[in-house]
């Protein structure tokens, strides 16, 4: 068995985070419960930094919160002196409220508002990655209008597929994010934006995809990315300064992933970077990176109670939690798979299969479909291992069922940082029927 960070099993054979017993967690704040390990989020954080300071490069090491936005969580992030990537106005609303630097914010998305664009100048951003030719009109107009400077980086698709599930795949030619290499558009995306008056272009940007296990793409992505960068160099005396090469590094969900280490990729990148900047005789640009599920993926777990159990003979056996697809949409969605374990029993013999069936009204709400589990019983507490990143930030109210609570702990110390949602909570925005209004 495979357990992440500081997990241990203590004496009475219950799995601890962070040095907190699992089950006197599941006691005080109830379940479902999302469950953080911050000193391996720290750790993550911190071995990603020092391998590009090891080597002399400068760079960003920007958290992807879509995996995972809160307040208490953009904080740690502040702490680690990591910079920050949000995808909407709410995250960028999330990490003002946190108090989270706003100049190491940068703002992503292939469809940003008229209003989150104006939120970004207002609150003084540090940098938008740029996705259509659409957002530049928008960006033009809206720094004249304020006169105000802004970063930029272009968002580009060097047409490399990466080994990963379709729906999470975004490098290659046909997508919805970027501008493409070959096409043209990339270059006359430079051209609108090079010499503008407010925007200052810092670079190109990338991501080709997610849950990555070798450094092979990001290698023939950073050529690409910095051959077109000589190439306008050599045309238009233009020198970018930034390379940033995204994210989607690889976590161990099950035994089957064998992700590297955060430095392994890291260092693939700058012996890349250094030799095609070396050849093309193009200045090292700093480069950025965008770790999410990286950072906070295996540092989550989930604990739910089991419930009712039920056995289809020479099939196979159910147990069911009291949680499932409304706060773990990913094995629903696209067949994601976990490993588990039974945390008041977690030195217990591995005698039984089960499928871990959710509680949401729908045949193809199973956590897991083969689960190694000792023999359950009623009231048994399942922990599912590398929920932190798509866990809470996926999470619906579907069936009206409450959001878990969210708690961080870390040496020895628990806190609870997201309260758990109430009845009187999912009806807080609903109105009235009225058939007189109607009628009017």
């Amino acid at each position: 068995m495979h357990l992440y960070g500081t997990q241990t099993i203590n004496e009475q054979g219950h799995l601890t985070i962070g040095g907190i017993d699992s089950v006197e967690l599941a006691k005080t704040y109830g379940t479902p419960l999302y469950v953080y390990d911050i000193e391996l989020f720290r750790d993550r954080a911190r071995a990603f930094q020092k391998t590009f300071e090891e080597a002399g490069i400068g760079y960003q090491v920007a958290y992807a919160s879509k995996a995972f936005s809160t307040i208490a969580i953009y904080q740690v992030a502040a702490e680690e002196n990591l910079s920050l990537d949000v995808v909407s106005a709410g995250e960028l609303y999330t990490a003002v409220k946190a108090g989270f630097p706003v100049e190491k914010i940068h703002f992503h998305g292939n469809n940003k508002s008229r209003d989150e664009l104006q939120m970004a100048f207002e609150v003084g951003i540090g940098c938008i990655v740029v996705d259509n030719f659409h957002e530049i009109n928008l960006l033009k107009k809206l720094s004249k209008q304020s006169k105000q400077p802004m970063n930029i980086l272009l968002r580009v698709t060097p047409g490399i597929e990466a080994h990963t599930h379709d729906y999470i795949t975004t490098g290659q030619e046909d997508s919805k994010f970027g501008f493409d290499l070959k096409n043209g558009q990339a270059d006359k995306a430079f051209q609108e934006t090079y010499n503008h008056e407010y925007l200052e272009l810092m670079g190109l940007h990338c991501h080709i995809g997610s849950q990555i296990f070798d450094t092979g793409a990001f290698q023939l992505a950073s050529e690409k990315l910095l051959q077109k960068m000589a190439e306008w160099r050599e045309e238009f005396d233009y020198t970018c300064s930034v390379l940033n090469l995204g994210g989607g590094f690889g976590i161990r969900y099950t035994e089957e992933d064998e992700p590297l280490e955060p430095a392994d990729y890291v260092k693939q990148m700058i012996e890349t970077v250094k030799q095609t900047s070396e050849t093309s005789g193009y200045p090292i640009p700093e480069i950025w990176i965008e770790p999410g599920r990286s950072l906070v993926g295996d540092a989550g777990t989930t604990l739910y109670t089991i419930g009712s159990m039920k056995e289809v003979p020479g099939t196979r056996k159910y147990a069911a939690v009291d949680g499932g697809m409304s706060d773990n949409i990913r094995p629903a969605l696209y067949g994601a798979k976990y490993s588990s374990i039974v945390v008041n029993k977690a030195d217990a013999e591995l005698t039984e299969q089960y499928t871990i069936a959710g509680k949401c009204c729908e045949s193809g709400d199973k956590l897991i479909e083969q689960a190694e589990l000792p023999s359950l019983e009623e009231g048994d507490l399942l922990g599912v291992f590398c929920t932190g990143a798509y866990g809470y930030s996926m999470a619906s109210n579907y069936n009206r069922l409450a959001r878990p609570a969210v708690v961080f702990v870390e040496n020895g110390v628990h806190q609870l940082v997201v309260k758990r949602e109430t009845n009187e909570d999912l009806i807080k925005q609903d109105l009235s029927y009225s058939q007189k209004a109607a009628q009017k």
